[in-house]
């Protein structure tokens, strides 16, 4: 094969491939999205998904109270530190993590599970559990239209806010200060 019809075979295989990719996301209609936070040599990541309001009731309703949400939409929302840290006063081990919630009205039971790359919480398997613990709701300063999870620095610590409608929780984080 010439070299000539080489390099356009290969700019029309890399066309459609990312062609393929970037038409997936605008469909999509809860997009990917990141947040993360570092101190020091600490690294820490969520990945989930954004469902919008879109004038739905949302807990209660489309987020059943006391089952097992994905916290998110589409796949089930993963956590990733690079460190050992403290979530809620519990040692956290580095690694990968799926994060699933259980609300309910007054407080969600927040669960971090070893289990990954679930698609939403079907197949949630709670012998899997690393973490398990409650939290209180709270009411975010704003309405808040598409589910976002962000995070609070302060130095060492960190909240990991979850917000969407006029919920809000904090699951509070400690970075563990590297050894001299």
């Amino acid at each position: 094969m010439r070299p000539a019809k080489a390099r356009a075979i290969f700019t029309c295989m890399l066309w459609f491939v990312f062609s393929a990719a970037v038409a997936q996301d605008w469909v999509r209609p809860s997009p990917l999205a990141i947040a993360s936070v570092r101190y020091k040599d600490t690294y820490v990541k969520i990945t989930y998904s954004r469902p919008q309001k879109r004038g739905r009731e949302i807990f209660g309703k489309l987020v059943p109270y006391g089952e097992v949400w994905r916290t998110g939409a589409n796949e089930a929302t993963e956590l990733t530190t690079t460190r050992d840290l403290f979530i809620n006063g519990q040692l956290l081990p580095a690694g990968t993590y799926s994060l699933f919630t259980i609300p309910r009205p007054d407080f969600w039971t927040v669960i971090i599970n070893r289990d990954l790359g679930l698609w939403g919480a079907y197949n949630y398997n709670p012998r899997m559990d690393v973490l398990r613990f409650d939290v209180p709701v709270q009411s975010p300063e704003t309405f808040v239209e598409a589910f976002t999870i962000t995070f609070d620095q302060k130095n060492n610590t960190a909240e990991l806010l979850i917000m969407w409608d006029r919920i809000k929780i904090a699951l509070p984080i400690q970075f563990i200060e590297p050894k001299s």
